[in-house]
């Protein structure tokens, strides 16, 4: 394989990288240094797409790099210190900041729209054992909070998570701590508090972008039958297209094979959810061919017996790079839990009507939060809001682990 003489000079002064592998919550990435990376942007691809070992688009794996063939497991996260804009406001607490790159699986897709909900919750842990973070580093009943900043949504983070100090005197975070677990991931670890503040319009600037909780759009159903849809827009950690399941199903019976058997593909409905997803992204101002924004989720109420005795207000299937999730991304499950305090919107009617039928139980009673079905759990998430309607802050549990440190190539 050639490159240009000056990609060259790039592989020979920066390959191999060094670089952490760490789990956060239903997610797995490659943790890189800012300063490891060319100090141009425009020269970041091809690096990322060899870590991750894309495009396969002939065996969808990524066996010749640290990815694992689905969205959740082809991501990269760039921590750095605090730019010089942010450390000229201290009143902000930034400690780190960091950048999200989802990578394509099957194609050269190199995408920096959204954020990461999932690996969010280590990057305070990552930066504080990476010596990024030391100022400010405060221990209260052995915990710490990390306050971080995400470019891509220009959106701030705080994360609360177990440490450990060292016989020298160093701060560590310890993630291995067996205190909670959560849905698609085995075994326990460290609670992880993650809490985005002010997460609303981190795209558009609007928490309902188009100035509804509820749109509509037309749907083509095999070429010829034309059906109205109803959706609801919101823009809260990463913009989210949410669709009622139990419409789209009288309409689209194979959607029930697609989203309850797990089937993989199924070109009709993914055609489908695409064109909705496209259409949602346009009344939000935003490029409708950005594969990783806006996600779309499709939402209905519980059903089950032990959905009650669960308390699950919400059952949600999502798909992230045109695929179907296998749990729910962390961004998607925290702008769920926003939606369903926006009156009006989808979620707020099917969290409304769950608690009615489950035990009456008024909203004002319970404590803000917000539980999840997902594919493979449970999750629980929860907005705080003022008075006037405005989001404050959204918060979820995660845990993580930290799973690798060395140099990959790419």
């Amino acid at each position: 394989m050639s490159f240009h003489p000056t990609l060259s000079r790039l592989i020979a002064h920066i390959n191999p990288i060094p670089a952490t592998f760490l789990r956060g919550g239903t997610s797995k990435g490659i943790f890189l240094h800012r300063t490891h990376l060319p100090s141009l942007p425009s020269q970041w691809a091809p690096i990322f797409l060899g870590i991750m070992g894309s495009p396969d688009p002939q065996y969808n794996r990524q066996l010749n790099g640290m990815g694992g063939g689905i969205s959740s497991l082809s991501k990269i996260c760039i921590i750095s210190e605090p730019n010089a804009e942010l450390k000229k406001r201290p009143e902000l607490g930034v400690q780190v900041e960091y950048t999200f790159v989802q990578i394509g699986v099957r194609d050269e897709t190199v995408d920096f729209s959204g954020n990461c909900g999932n690996l969010s919750a280590v990057v305070g842990a990552f930066a504080l054992d990476e010596g990024i973070c030391t100022s400010g580093v405060q221990s209260n009943n052995g915990t710490t909070t990390i306050r971080s900043f995400n470019t891509n949504t220009q959106k701030i983070i705080d994360t609360t998570f177990p440490i450990t100090t060292t016989s020298d005197g160093r701060i560590l975070s310890d993630l291995n701590r067996p205190e909670t677990s959560i849905g698609g991931v085995s075994g326990k670890a460290s609670k992880i508090i993650m809490e985005f503040i002010n997460p609303s319009g981190a795209r558009t600037g609007k928490l309902l972008p188009s100035g509804s909780p509820i749109n509509s759009v037309p749907v083509t159903i095999d070429g010829t039958s034309q059906h109205n849809v109803n959706v609801s827009l919101v823009d809260a950690t990463n913009p989210t297209v949410f669709v009622h399941t139990s419409q789209l199903l009288s309409i689209l019976p194979t959607l029930g094979s697609y989203i309850y058997l797990s089937r993989t593909t199924n070109d009709q409905v993914e055609s489908v959810l695409e064109s909705i997803r496209q259409q949602g992204a346009r009344l939000m101002g935003l490029d409708p061919n950005a594969l990783a924004q806006p996600k779309i989720a499709l939402v209905d109420a519980p059903s089950s017996p032990q959905d009650a005795v669960d308390g699950v207000d919400v059952v949600v299937h999502a798909l992230s790079m045109g695929v179907l999730h296998k749990a729910v991304p962390m961004t998607v499950g925290l702008c769920l839990g926003v939606a369903a305090r926006v009156e009006g919107s989808l979620v707020w009617d099917v969290v409304r009507q769950s608690r009615e039928r489950r035990a009456r139980i008024r909203e004002e009673d319970g404590d803000g939060m917000v539980r999840i079905k997902h594919p493979t759990g449970i999750v629980d998430v929860g907005a705080e809001m003022s008075d006037d309607g405005h989001v404050k802050s959204a918060k979820v549990l995660r845990t993580g682990r930290k799973l690798m440190k060395g140099v990959v190539w790419w």
